[in-house]
């Protein structure tokens, strides 16, 4: 975030905050530190399983909202980066396949959240404050691996599904596992790897870091449509370096039984060679515009369902509290 860096430290500030109002007194500009950072000292004791279970409700909430409002552009985008030559694009069934897509898109958005989010609590407890961005980045690929079991299965059905090659989600499984066994679900699995894992832990390191930069600039809480645009801002700036690492799993998950392609680096040289260096870009207009308009959704209801989750353990606390009494 460059060398000035700002630095939430409860240890050292004063210890007066206004929570009626979401501001936050305890702040302090600490220009030794390269990364924003928050320290987590004086926070309730770490409770695990609630953070796992909400996790997991509100990622699965997000990944659903935002997979159903944009997959139009992902098929359009599926469809550029599988053409060869000059193929035209067909724009008929922008929505093929999203029913099969999101019965994995819901356990998958789950399990990565339900996975990031212990895990990047545990990582700020362990780490020094300073590395709290080697905190989200190492809690986003850990994440990303965890989910990438559902989502390659997903994704394969997927995008043959937006490529026309079958007529339903479930003739699209029983016929790949018939043709090409049940590693056919994992086509494409290492490419998936080679793009997913780098994205993941870009993308919720840049979305947290600037998070952390702008709470603490605001001095308050940030509102849903700030969580939204930073979201956004994450999420088109990934999409849009980690393009020719999706175009390469987009080639080798398409290619079905033909096995045009023998891995990734062989793709990677058919591509070049055959249709030349800017096809490592192709869908990358859509892809940038999709990834951007899916960052600020997820990460707009991400947020508002990790806060109404909270909100509610927050009454469910007190209520228990008061019996006791």
């Amino acid at each position: 975030m460059g060398p000035l860096t700002l630095a939430l430290d409860a240890k050292n500030c004063s210890p007066s905050s206004d929570r009626s109002n979401g501001k936050i007194q305890n702040v302090q500009f600490n220009p030794k530190r390269f990364f924003a950072s928050i320290s987590t000292q004086e926070q309730k004791p770490f409770d695990f399983f609630r953070t796992l279970v909400d996790g997991v409700i509100a990622g699965g909430t997000a990944g659903v909202v935002v997979e159903t409002a944009l997959y139009p552009i992902d098929t359009i985008k599926t469809r550029l980066q599988a053409a060869q030559g000059g193929g035209k694009i067909n724009l008929r069934g922008l929505y093929s396949g999203l029913t099969g897509n999101l019965a994995g898109v819901l356990p998958a958005s789950a399990v990565f959240v339900g996975v990031y989010e212990p895990t990047k609590q545990k990582l700020l407890k362990l780490f020094p404050e300073k590395f709290s961005a080697v905190a989200h980045l190492t809690a986003g690929a850990i994440g990303g691996i965890a989910a990438s079991l559902i989502r390659v299965p997903t994704e394969v059905v997927k995008q043959r599904m937006q490529t026309r090659q079958f007529a339903s989600p479930p003739d699209a499984v029983r016929l790949i596992i018939s043709k090409e066994g049940f590693r056919g679900l994992y086509a494409g699995y290492k490419s998936f790897l080679l793009r997913d894992l780098p994205f993941d832990a870009i993308q919720f390191c840049i979305y947290e870091q600037l998070r952390i930069g702008y709470k603490m600039a605001a001095k308050r809480d940030l509102n849903d449509p700030e969580n939204a645009a930073i979201g956004a801002f994450a999420g088109a700036l990934t999409g849009a370096i980690t393009t020719p690492l999706d175009v390469i799993k987009t080639r080798l998950m398409v290619q079905g039984s033909t096995n045009q392609y023998r891995g990734v680096f062989d793709c990677v040289q058919a591509i070049v060679r055959e249709e030349g260096p800017p096809a490592l870009l192709k869908g990358f207009g859509p892809r940038v515009l999709w990834i951007g308009i899916g960052g600020s959704i997820f990460f707009g209801v991400l947020e508002s369902a990790k806060r109404f989750l909270s909100q509610r353990h927050n009454t469910s606390d007190k209520s228990l509290d008061k019996k006791q009494e």
